[in-house]
């Protein structure tokens, strides 16, 4: 007895040891990606945001001073609402079709494609290994007044003779649905892998129609792909500059093509950079009205 009274207190003061070095050890190795949120994240972020409050009229080494000049955000909006909502439109077109396209694309590797799964997916990342400025040029190539598209709706009369869709808003909102279609073709073949084929059978054998099921079973087991695949294509979508560049004209001019030429063109950084956190609220706000209104609050 007098023995095991003796040891007992070693075991119990070795636990709580233990305990606060596996805490230890768990701060240490979340350090490296704070380090890099730091650095890469909050620090430009906190610069952003500095740089929307600076005076324009100001007088310092750069031509600004910091004044807290809250009249940049409501002069960025005055003066380029326009091609705000022509972005978030022309995203939201996107998306729409990436989703609809998408998922078909992603129903038929899960439950189509048998032993040619794998080579399907690798079809879907294969435009990846490409340059994203390389993919958009094609389509300009592809769209073009000459090209063999435009000569085959003018000859089926859906164009007419001096039709066109380059420089035009189809030609935009094909392009973002092209080079963004990846992103929502993973996370639904993600969902869609995971449904057990069972459960689609038994809605078969409880008289259901394939429309039926489908609404039922397969879509609202799919969603966490589908809010997953609308937030990975829409958020790039909107803030995307290149397709509006190379496919469109001044007129499919969206924000990313302002705040770009704010920043490089016109160097007035104030403006760019309240357009920028204008941008980023309304993506933030919308995101998170669309997760809860979707019922997958968990995604966030």
């Amino acid at each position: 007895m007098a023995s095991t009274a003796g040891t007992a207190p070693v075991a119990v003061d070795a636990k709580p040891d233990t305990g606060r070095r596996r805490g230890r050890t768990g701060y240490l190795l979340i350090l490296p990606g704070l380090a890099w949120l730091v650095l890469f994240f909050v620090i430009p972020f906190y610069s952003l945001i500095a740089t929307s409050l600076y005076d324009p009229n100001g007088s310092d080494f750069r031509g600004y001073d910091m004044t807290y000049h809250i009249q940049n955000y409501w002069t960025a909006i005055q003066e380029y609402w326009s091609p705000l909502l022509r972005s978030l439109a022309y995203g939201a077109i996107a998306t729409l079709l990436c989703l609809v396209l998408g998922y078909v694309l992603a129903y038929a590797i899960a439950f189509k494609a048998g032993r040619w799964k794998n080579l399907m997916l690798v079809l879907v990342i294969a435009p990846f290994f490409t340059s994203f400025l390389v993919r958009t040029l094609s389509w300009k190539l592809i769209l073009a007044d000459d090209g063999f598209v435009v000569d085959l709706l003018q000859t089926v009369h859906l164009l007419g003779e001096d039709g066109r869709l380059l420089a035009t808003p189809v030609a935009v909102v094909a392009g973002l649905t092209y080079n963004f279609l990846p992103f929502m073709v993973l996370p639904l073949f993600a969902s869609v892998d995971k449904i057990d084929p069972r459960l689609i059978e038994a809605s078969h054998d409880l008289y259901a129609s394939s429309f039926v099921g489908f609404w039922k079973v397969t879509w609202p087991l799919s969603l966490p792909g589908v809010v997953s695949g609308t937030l990975l294509t829409f958020i790039p979508a909107v803030g995307d500059y290149i397709n509006a560049q190379l496919l469109g004209s001044p007129n499919q001019r969206m924000i990313g093509s302002v705040i770009q030429s704010q920043f490089t063109d016109a160097n007035n950084y104030p403006i760019a950079a309240a357009l920028s956190m204008i941008l980023m609220v309304l993506i933030l706000v919308m995101v998170l009205v669309y997760v809860r209104r979707a019922g997958t609050e968990e995604l966030l």
